[in-house]
């Protein structure tokens, strides 16, 4: 990592901003790429001009440091570039996903107080909807949704009046995904970014590295990767949407040495044809988060492609993460890894009784401390304090709603979500158990369990499948060859063939509505 020695210093301090590194590598690697897309690619010197017409046209227009602005779009070069541009006036974003509901839309941009709306025609139909916010729009992409972005940008040459931005202001308001019901704003203050991004130096972020993303620009999936990426003066290139064909070419391009992918999709590159065929020998770390990884793609990826693989398991509201350096660990795979540095995790029982640390029979629902831990849920008090747990001592841990168990080397692994887990018959099933036992068989390409309302038993498993392209065997058989492999109490009710799985734009599986085509 040949950082200049200013950046080094402006690294190692208790407390940055990501801003500020922006301008640093502007002053010392003005030339460098820091950011591309299909249509453009900026430097770090027009980057830098970029952002500061952008915070000195949010002035202009009446932000100050806490308010916040809305971003719903595609991911793109100006998407970017409005982010980092927001930071440097101390604008707080919340980035929004241009596939919400149209009144969900109107709630979160309400819900976080936005003054302004950035937006594409990826959005549009959305948009259009949502018009009653009131906001004012700014086309990103040049499109009739709003006003052009060159249009409202500040004159060329224009500075922001200078912001002295604090730990614990609001960097950013994530909305969960809504999966288990109405999005919630994530507050992540910008020592929280601070921490993820002092992480960087451990996985050889710097002015060499090339980060290709191709999950959303409004996921912290994506931005746990993005941020450290520009941090350390690398080049970030936007992948608006996934194809695994699309992804292959653009990594062998632009000889890409970093990328973050959820396992869905880690499992379409794997399974393309085309896969072996593409030079990806300039990869040194692939990420992945967000969803279950199972061990046996794991090591396919550790097989067949170049470069370490890193696990994260946490949350988007913070409160301790797990790493597992996949590569070095060859033998844990089927868990999450180990508490990072700084992380303190552990397991509370259904009563919220602290478990004995060491106790590698009993499973528990994990809970974690670090100093990367969100204020709350925007507006949601009750909301955070069911996220929160605090132990003898008062110290607070966010809770994390999956069960897991460490075992004699503390390696965490995980069972399933708590509200995922099967009472049938008062004995517990995890739907993990079984969704491993049908991955075994031949016919299965993806597959997911869920707990269906039981008459005679409470609840009772039911599988989805998605059977392998030009496999014969048929729902009863894979059904009667499921349950001969398991546990009378964990048998299956029914089986399903499916022809994809729901799943949200960063690839979790979408079981409330596989309950409900159960219904």
């Amino acid at each position: 990592m040949n950082l200049h020695p200013a950046l080094q210093d402006a690294a190692a301090r208790d407390f940055g901003t990501l801003a500020d590194l922006v301008r640093l590598h502007a002053q010392h690697t003005p030339e460098r790429p820091a950011l591309a897309d299909a249509q453009q690619t900026l430097d770090y010197r027009a980057l830098d001009a970029l952002m500061d017409r952008i915070a000195a046209a949010l002035q202009r227009d009446g932000l100050r440091a806490g308010d916040a602005i809305a971003v719903c779009a595609a991911s793109s070069v100006p998407y970017a570039a409005v982010f980092l541009g927001a930071l440097r006036a101390g604008v707080a974003v919340a980035p929004l996903a241009p596939g919400s509901a149209p009144a969900s839309l109107a709630r979160m941009i309400t819900d976080a107080d936005a003054r302004l709306l950035f937006t594409d025609a990826s959005a549009a139909e959305v948009v259009g909807a949502a018009q009653a916010t009131g906001l004012p729009h700014i086309a990103l992409d040049g499109s009739d949704v709003g006003r052009a972005l060159d249009d409202w940008l500040a004159a060329p040459g224009a500075k922001p009046e200078p912001v002295e931005v604090q730990p614990d202001w609001a960097f950013n308001i994530i909305y969960s995904s809504g999966t288990t019901g109405e999005p919630k704003g994530i507050v992540q203050g910008h020592g929280m970014r601070w921490s993820h991004i002092q992480r960087g130096a451990k996985y050889e972020y710097g002015p060499e590295t090339v980060t290709l993303l191709s999950t959303p620009l409004y996921s912290n999936t994506t931005l746990v990767v993005f941020f450290p990426t520009l941090a350390f003066g690398g080049c970030v290139v936007l992948m608006p949407k996934f194809d695994a064909l699309g992804y292959l070419q653009l990594a062998e391009k632009h000889r890409v040495t970093h990328t973050m992918l959820v396992p869905v999709q880690y499992q379409r590159l794997m399974a393309h044809p085309r896969f072996d065929a593409h030079d990806l020998s300039t990869f040194r770390h692939k990420f992945s988060t967000s969803a279950p990884f199972n061990a046996a793609l794991k090591a396919d990826v550790l097989k067949r492609w170049p470069g370490g693989l890193v696990e994260f398991y946490g949350m988007t509201e913070g409160g301790g993460t797990c790493i597992l350096e996949a590569h070095l660990n060859p033998t844990k795979l089927h868990t999450v890894g180990q508490p990072a540095p700084g992380s303190d995790i552990r397991l509370i029982d259904e009563e919220g009784n602290e478990l004995p640390r060491g106790d590698t029979e009993v499973a528990g629902e994990v809970v974690g401390h670090s100093a990367g831990m969100m204020t709350g849920y925007h507006r949601q008090p009750e909301k955070t304090r069911e996220a929160e747990w605090f132990d003898a001592t008062g110290k607070r841990f966010i809770r994390t709603g999956d069960v897991g168990r460490f075992d004699a080397d503390g390696f965490l692994t995980l069972f399933d979500r708590k509200k995922d887990m099967i009472i049938s018959g008062g004995f517990n099933i995890y739907p993990s158990d079984l969704e491993g036992v049908l991955r075994g068989h031949a016919a299965v390409a993806d597959v997911a369990v869920v707990g269906v309302p039981s008459e005679q038993w409470g609840e009772t498993p039911v599988a989805f499948v998605v059977r392998r392209e030009g496999d014969t065997t048929t729902e009863e058989a894979l059904l009667q060859w499921a349950n001969a492999q398991v546990g009378k109490t964990q048998r299956l009710a029914r089986l399903r063939f499916i022809d994809e799985l729901p799943r949200s734009a960063i690839g979790k599986v979408l079981k409330r509505e596989l309950r409900n085509l159960s219904a």
